[in-house]
């Protein structure tokens, strides 16, 4: 249960215990890791402990949306019959309430109750469609509202609004599995770019750096005796040439996992648990490997 707004946003506690164990973590690698090869992976595990809880509860709203969209399809389907049977829908609402809608159980049961005490339909609607926090059911919800106060033919209405809920699913069920073959490239070739770079940083760059530092040691006869010696050159060092590295995975884990989420659920929002995945692993690989083979 979600208990504290900061900013805008809702934490509850076991993000705030999150929070607490990566701060805790952070001041013991600081303070007994400091100048040690683990200082950046502990350091790396603290934000994952910290970052953790929020993208699985992410994780866990957007399958908790799609249930509701589904259940929705369900509830509007015996919403359908009863009006179609000559019930009117408020006494229709009553009527289905009992049944199990799975997530949507608690609000059914919240618009019903408000019916029973007489609130306006589509005072009930409108609260019912904010609680949900769903675009498809808003939309569903705002069309049968309205249709119950211009009246007509309402059945009709509401069964083109199933008509149209069900279209909906079934599209993104199909981009869904449409993209899934893109979504599982983009993680392969992620994985593929930090093992480009952990090559770059423990085999080529060291290689690099010991030959530019070879050929800066060559004696040197151009321009005579008055400009004769070494040719000058400081050595490059492999370290600092890498510092760019974990940055540049981190930006590229970001974005990749923002366009993912934007292709496979069509909002960039949900992109941030792919986001978040692929900045975890960029990050424990790259600060491990330093750790233990640097």
């Amino acid at each position: 249960m979600r208990n504290l707004r900061i900013f805008n946003m809702e934490i509850n506690k076991v993000e705030i215990i999150g929070f607490i164990i990566s701060f805790l973590v952070i001041i013991v690698d600081v303070v007994f890791l400091k100048n040690t090869e683990l200082f950046y992976f502990i350091l790396a595990i603290a934000f994952v402990i910290a970052g953790l809880p929020f993208f699985g509860f992410l994780v866990i709203e957007s399958n908790t949306v799609n249930e509701k969209n589904r259940m929705f399809l369900e509830f509007s389907r015996n919403l359908v019959e009863n009006v179609k049977a000559g019930t009117p829908i408020s006494k229709s609402i009553l009527n289905i309430q009992s049944k199990d809608y799975g997530p949507l159980n608690f609000h059914v049961q919240k618009l019903a109750n408000q019916i029973s005490l007489g609130i306006p339909l589509k005072v009930a609607f409108d609260t019912f469609s904010r609680d949900v926090g769903s675009d498809t059911i808003s939309r569903a919800i705002n069309i049968m509202s309205e249709s119950e106060k211009a009246g007509g033919e309402i059945e009709d209405v509401l069964e083109s609004v199933v008509s149209s809920v069900a279209q909906i699913e079934k599209l993104k069920k199909d981009r869904r599995n449409a993209v899934f073959g893109l979504i599982f490239q983009g993680y392969i070739i992620f994985f593929i770019f930090i093992v480009i770079l952990l090559v770059m940083e423990f085999k080529v760059l060291p290689i690099a750096s010991g030959v530019g530092q070879d050929i800066g040691s060559v004696p040197s006869e151009i321009g005579g005796s008055g400009f004769g010696g070494i040719v000058g050159g400081a050595r490059a060092d492999p370290e600092e040439l890498t510092k760019p590295f974990l940055w540049l995975l981190i930006i590229q884990g970001l974005f990749t996992g923002l366009v993912i989420g934007k292709i496979a659920e069509g909002n960039i929002r949900f992109g941030l648990k792919h986001s978040f995945i692929l900045i975890v692993f960029a990050v424990l690989i790259n600060t491990g490997a330093k750790a233990f083979y640097g």
